[in-house]
């Protein structure tokens, strides 16, 4: 079946989750709040239509005049205006004025908080440096003596009003992506090879998103109530209609004329709270709620040749002819007293095209730092302090973060464990891996997709189109690491790291998952290095085994010579958690091999890391 015939083949429609729009007009609340607040707002823009007198236009006969009387709907106030013109404009002074101050705050803030969470330590200590001395400024005295400089242009203390309120901004947004961007599926994009731009913009800031809305309603009321508060205090210009200025009138006039202080309230308060209502109910309507398999074409790349020359250090034996080749690489952390420990020392070993490698070791042994590290997304904190990793022929280590961006998803890819997790809840498995397919690869829209539908079908799940429409919570652990391997070799990688690929699985699922990854292996002619702690996953997928104990490889060589006779003490205790020693000693090594492997689908390997602690 073709990748067409797959994106057209018909099949149950996949559970779809409500759009935000209808969710909000199936929420009361919502419904009465942008209701109210468009019609609030639409009076305001047609104050002209509406009203036949100016805000500020006065008639001695209008003074304190009753409603209705004299064309005056709501009345005139103690300087004969029109207390309903002056009540429509000063909506639009109040809109205006919201807009300019959460607009200016939301900008800085979200854009600083983004950049300072996301980005490492400098960058982070220069954006908190920047904003907690913004945070030093008097506000509210600030505005007030820059009014003779902005000329009592309400808009211009607006603007300086929401420079001083982004560091509250900052500080939430930062906050947030700091404990976003260490998300699993944050990982999984950067792998994949998105931009940080993209990463940031598509899975951070949409993660984070209800509490910048909330915090969204909050400013713009209180930019509002800022700008009345001024007006009421006679700071700025007496010419602009403000709820401010026609309180403070109210006020003086309250025993003769309550009104004139009841109308502007009334408005203001109620403005401020369809707004933090209306915030409300948009984050809760943004909220989550909660056959064989078909072949596909897989487009062709040259794989590395390997010379015969002999003596010229281009041999077969020499580290050119390997597809990987990573030499004495060490990986250290900073300590609190300001010294590096080592995490990774020493790290040697080489993977050809076509051969499965397996890393072995207890949690805590430097397998998954050195799978970091071939892939470039080590923490900011790690320091790589010597060592090489070359990826046929290239050298990764001192790549930019473009440079390796660009060999991302392309020249190796990444299967995590834990595949829910490395999944965006927020949007569609198919979204997803078009985003990944699209970011390695120029391609159209529909071309992403039926590759998409393809590749679905062709990792073993039954229904690709529904899987595509659906979301991560909608389909099971086995289906979501299928999922993580189709879009790891949706672009025909050269190498691929399988980090502990069936942990989070139940053995039925493991032993599908390790027979997909090497039918996938043959097809694509690609390396794979699987990182695991199981050696009966590696018995039954490993052609070469290196053994790490402590941030150092203590052993390598051929899987069967291992099993058969492991050299190193470390080795022989992870086997002897699996196989007696009798068995170690006398029986043949396919004999071995076939134990290890029924041992692993009993569910018995856990024992290895019980044993080794």
């Amino acid at each position: 079946m073709s990748a067409t015939d797959l994106a057209t083949a018909p099949g149950p429609v996949a559970p779809q989750r409500r759009s935000p729009l209808r969710k909000l007009l199936k929420d009361p609340q919502a419904v009465v709040t942008i209701v109210l607040l468009l019609v609030i707002v639409a009076m305001g823009l047609l104050a002209p239509a509406l009203t036949d007198h100016g805000p500020n236009q006065a008639s001695l006969d209008a003074i304190n005049a009753d409603p209705g009387t004299s064309g005056y709907l709501l009345g005139g106030d103690q300087s004969g205006r029109d207390i309903f013109a002056r009540l429509l404009n000063s909506i639009n002074t109040s809109m205006i004025a919201g807009l300019i101050g959460t607009g200016v705050a939301l900008g800085i803030g979200v854009t600083a908080g983004l950049v300072g969470g996301y980005f490492g330590r400098r960058v982070q200590g220069v954006t908190d440096w920047v904003f907690n001395l913004v945070m030093t400024f008097p506000g509210l005295l600030l505005l007030i003596v820059l009014l003779p400089v902005t000329n009592g242009d309400y808009r211009a203390t607006m603007l300086i009003f929401g420079v001083l309120s982004s560091p509250g901004i900052f500080r939430l947004v930062r906050n947030l992506v700091v404990g976003v961007k260490n998300e699993l599926f944050v990982d999984a994009a950067r792998v994949s090879g998105l931009t940080d731009l993209r990463i940031l913009g598509r899975h951070v800031l949409f993660v984070i998103r209800g509490p910048i809305i909330i915090a969204t309603a909050f400013l713009m009321g209180s930019s509002i109530s800022l700008q009345s508060g001024l007006a009421f205090l006679g700071l700025g210009s007496n010419s602009v209609p403000s709820f401010g200025a026609m309180i403070a009138d109210g006020f003086v006039n309250l025993y003769e004329k309550p009104m004139q202080f009841v109308w502007p309230s009334l408005l203001l308060g109620l403005i401020n709270a369809s707004f933090v209502l209306m915030g409300n109910s948009l984050r809760d309507a943004l909220e989550m709620v909660s056959p064989k398999p078909s072949k596909i074409t897989v487009p062709a790349r040259p794989r590395p040749v390997a010379s015969t020359g002999t003596g010229t250090g281009t041999g077969t034996n020499s580290p050119a002819a390997h597809l990987l080749t990573v030499e004495d690489l060490a990986i250290a952390y900073p300590t609190p007293s300001g010294d590096l420990k080592e995490v990774v020392s020493g790290v040697t070993f080489s993977l050809d095209a076509g051969e499965t490698l397996g890393l072995v070791g207890e949690s805590g042994s430097g397998k998954t730092q050195t799978a970091f590290a071939l892939l470039g997304v080590l923490p900011s904190e790690a320091v790589v302090t010597r060592g090489s990793i070359r990826l046929d022929g290239r050298e990764l280590l001192g790549l930019s973060e473009g440079e390796l961006r660009g060999l991302r998803g392309t020249s190796v890819a990444y299967v995590p464990q834990e595949p829910m997790s490395n999944l965006d809840p927020s949007f569609t498995v198919g979204s997803q891996l078009m985003e990944g397919l699209r970011a390695s690869q120029p391609m159209s829209r529909q071309a992403a997709r039926a590759h998409v539908l393809a590749l679905l079908g062709r990792v073993g799940i039954p229904d690709p189109k529904r899987t595509f429409d659906s979301y991560p919570h909608q389909i099971s652990g086995g289906m979501a690491q299928r999922v993580l391997i189709a879009g790891a070799v949706a672009s025909s990688p050269k190498l691929l790291i399988a980090d502990e690929p069936t942990t989070a699985l139940d053995v039925t699922v493991q032993a599908e998952i390790l027979d997909l990854l090497r039918d996938l292996q043959q097809q694509l002619d690609m390396a794979v290095l699987l990182v695991t702690h199981n050696f009966g996953v590696v018995a039954d997928s490993c052609s070469r085994v290196a053994v790490m104990q402590r941030g150092e490889v203590v052993e390598i060589g051929e899987a069967l010579d291992i099993f058969r006779t492991p050299r190193h003490p470390y080795s022989r205790m992870l086997l002897g958690s699996i196989l007696d020693e009798s068995s170690l000693r006398t029986d043949p090594p396919d004999a071995v091999v076939e134990a290890l492997a029924k041992s692993a689908a009993a569910g018995t390997t856990e024992a290895i890391e019980e044993k080794a602690s």
